[in-house]
């Protein structure tokens, strides 16, 4: 299996489109290019359309996917701000890969049999280690959809982002194969000799101890070992120092252990969602999930120091938990809110997952929502960097 990535910030979009390809050319030294996976700044709207048609004419590669992005990621480099193009390409034998697009109107009824998502698919069920999903926003339930293929292939790790770069309903762009929708949902289906191994680092660092639920009714906490959350959170604030104080006022996430039977608590084990508001009355507290009784949660805080630690160990981990083959390249769906904006300086995720895991070719965009598992289980993230790692069975 042999990957290459490259990305080109040249203000021609034909002119980025043709240094892109010239250099996946050059870096699969003659292979047969069975994957390609196109990423396109919002700067290049007015020539999305001719997308395909270029990658096709200079790479005529078997199965290609893609979209529109705010900012864009290869070659270990992200661009944020300012016209660019980047893809990755890949020689894949003894994988088989099944491009899909999915209308609003395809998506079965949530108590649809599994039959029904395989038909959509057009992939087995069977030995289909992953999935990229490339939704847009405006005119596709993520939620539903990633809770409907989870149902119905739940072995294969399911990975991607939220389609950005537009600010209206059809203002993104979806690429699949020759084809070009500006609503919907583009994916591929792997199967075969293949190992996808999914890596989601959420920024986040906890306060506090973890607690259980023992009160709650849909997405509101009554009581946390017998006590409101929201004197929990004022003991937390007491003890605090004045940075995290700031932090708490100003970031304050809940983490959710997905694990049940888990009792190691890290980081990676806790499902970020946000704090919606709590009740000054009873104490009680509105999250951004449904949760239930016997729950373990912990208090968690967001901000780039934070973020850059959550991010280093995650990774950490996963470089260390290898025992097989080695990831020969990986796929980066990364939070608009990361990137410069949270960092101060490009290219900061790309560089920790070079130094910590390998140089391999990584290739992305910045996404509207994040798209990768945490306990097994696929969900639909923010501030999140999903990371999908691809390696020879």
């Amino acid at each position: 299996m042999k990957w290459t990535s490259a990305i080109s910030d040249a203000p021609s979009f034909t002119d980025a489109v043709t240094d892109v390809c010239n250099q996946m050319i050059h870096g699969m030294e003659g292979r047969q290019i069975d994957f390609a996976i196109v990423f396109v700044s919002s700067h290049h709207a007015e020539s999305y359309n001719l997308a395909p048609g270029l990658f096709d004419e200079a790479l005529s590669p078997s199965a290609l996917l893609g979209c529109s992005a705010a900012g864009v990621i290869g070659s270990g480099r992200e661009v944020e701000g300012r016209p660019a193009v980047a893809a990755c390409a890949a020689s894949m034998p003894d994988v088989g890969i099944h491009t899909f697009e999915i209308e609003r109107s395809d998506v079965p009824d949530m108590d649809a049999p599994p039959e029904a998502w395989k038909q959509l698919i057009g992939a087995p069920t069977e030995n289909c280690p992953a999935m990229v999903l490339l939704p847009d926003p405006f005119s596709i339930p993520a939620g539903d959809l990633i809770s409907g293929l989870d149902y119905a292939y739940p072995d294969t790790v399911k990975v991607g982002g939220l389609v950005s770069g537009g600010n209206a309903p059809g203002s993104n762009a979806l690429f699949k194969d020759g084809k070009v929708s500006a609503a919907g949902v583009v994916g591929a289906a792997f199967t075969g000799n293949l190992t996808v191994d999914a890596v989601v680092a959420q920024g986040c660092k906890p306060v506090g101890r973890p607690i259980v639920i023992t009160g709650s009714n849909r997405n509101v906490i009554h009581t946390l070992d017998g006590d409101p959350p929201l004197e929990i959170l004022r003991a937390l604030f007491e003890k605090a120092d004045d940075a995290e104080r700031r932090l708490i006022s100003s970031s304050l996430q809940i983490g959710i252990l997905m694990d049940p039977l888990n009792d190691s608590f890290t980081a990676g084990d806790f499902l970020m969602r946000n704090v919606i508001g709590v009740d000054e009355k009873d104490g009680s507290m509105a999250i951004g999930e449904l949760i239930q009784e016997g729950q373990v949660v912990q208090f968690h805080v967001r901000d780039a120091t934070s973020a850059d630690e959550e991010l280093r160990v995650t990774l950490e981990r996963y470089a260390d938990s290898l025992e097989g083959g080695q990831p020969v390249s990986a796929l980066l769906f990364e939070c608009l809110g990361r990137g410069q904006y949270l960092f101060g300086t490009p290219d900061h995720d790309t560089e920790v997952f070079r130094s910590t895991v390998a140089p391999i070719p990584l290739t992305g965009f910045f996404c509207n929502g994040e798209i990768g598992p945490v306990g097994g289980t696929t969900f639909l993230h923010g501030y999140t960097s999903s990371f999908a790692l691809f390696r020879s069975s």
